[in-house]
């Protein structure tokens, strides 16, 4: 089966590491992948055996901004049209990420039986959380048109819940499936030499982004009273991190907050850590949340929209969920720290890449 996914760029994010372990996980299973990225940046390696393409938008006229859309959509669909002529036709094409979504909609060559719009976060917080009255209104129309009765892959029960309820959108098909995971990878990543084994600390993993709350883990963090540190890592927009430090100053913890910028293998931190916490507003699926519970990990997090309450449910740890405000994350964190939960591995196993990945080509009919 000949399969395209389609994305905005691959920079370190969750959605794009998905994105490249489903890109691997279906090529092991003998299917011809291709992987077009509409931006010139990536930040992970590209499975080997992947047909990777770059579609830049290199246009500088003044009013590019209006042509957008329907100019890159034209790139895409040449190209689209020469791959299928020299190799033949794609039996299914994924588009990743609203941006992606928005110039995919417009192409003229994709059919819409074999196309999927795969949403990965929670879409009304991400687009309409800041909005009110008529803006709201008008920004909520323009993203259900491109979603209305489409087919449509969302990672979680949370986020096609949101499609419905917060969106207005009726898919043509509506197929919840989770975030894939190599799970013999993850553990072999994790066995890599880690500076700070053999310390106890906690640990945080994800960008500097306002809806990761670092506000708020930080204000836990304090509260929690764990005199052990606490391990920031990840990259993202550089005012986060400075006033996430003073933050930590104005908050007399400065000397146990440790960060650690972006780390290309964050699985040995992970692993030998005492915990990790997400303090998100939203997640669409919570991905690190699974990984630290593969490399045996506990685990603390926000009840927030999207995907963690579902993981740790299945887990089995629904204690281990905090409201969201700083005072029930530090006691969630303070109790965890003191009594830290068995894992059962076993319930991992359905976020596998060959059982995910099986799901993704069945969605062919």
């Amino acid at each position: 089966m000949r399969i395209l996914m389609i994305i905005d760029g691959l920079p370190g994010g969750g959605a794009e590491k998905v994105v490249l372990t489903l890109c691997q996980g279906m090529q092991q299973a003998g299917h011809d992948i291709s992987l077009i990225s509409l931006r010139d940046i990536c930040n992970y390696p590209i499975p080997a055996g992947i047909n990777y393409q770059v579609i830049p938008d290199t246009c500088r006229t003044p009013w590019r901004k209006l042509t957008e859309l329907s100019r890159r959509a034209a790139m895409l669909d040449r190209t689209i049209s020469t791959n299928e002529q020299q190799k033949g036709r794609y039996d299914l094409v994924f588009s990743n990420l609203h941006k992606t979504d928005r110039i995919v909609s417009r192409s003229k060559v994709i059919d819409q039986q074999r196309l999927w719009f795969c949403i990965h976060g929670i879409l009304s917080t991400s687009y309409l959380g800041h909005r009110a009255g008529l803006d709201r209104w008008l920004k909520r129309r323009k993203i259900a048109s491109i979603y209305q009765h489409k087919n449509i892959v969302a990672v979680s029960q949370a986020v096609g819940h949101d499609l419905h309820q917060n969106l207005r959108i009726e898919p043509n098909r509506l197929e919840i499936i989770n975030n894939p995971f190599d799970i013999k990878a993850i553990e072999q990543e994790a066995a890599e030499p880690c500076m700070l084994a053999g310390k106890d600390y906690l640990i945080h993993v994800g960008r500097f982004h306002p809806h990761k709350r670092h506000d708020r883990l930080l204000k836990a963090y304090a509260l929690s009273g764990i005199k052990a540190p606490l391990v920031l890592l990840g990259g993202g927009e550089e005012k986060i991190v400075e006033e996430t430090k003073q933050l930590a100053q104005e908050l007399g913890i400065h000397e146990q907050v440790q960060f650690l910028g972006f780390q290309a293998n964050p699985f040995p931190f992970i692993k030998h850590a005492r915990m990790l916490v997400l303090s998100s507003d939203n997640e669409g699926f919570g991905n690190v949340l699974v990984e630290a519970l593969l490399c045996a990990t506990p685990v603390v997090s926000t009840r927030c929209p999207g995907g963690p309450q579902e993981i740790l449910e299945k887990a089995g740890m629904s204690n281990a969920l905090a409201e969201l405000n700083e005072k029930s994350l530090a006691e969630k964190m303070a109790n965890i720290y003191a009594n830290p939960p068995e894992i059962n591995h076993q319930q991992l196993l359905s976020y596998g890449l060959k059982p995910i990945c099986e799901q993704y080509i069945a969605l062919k009919k």
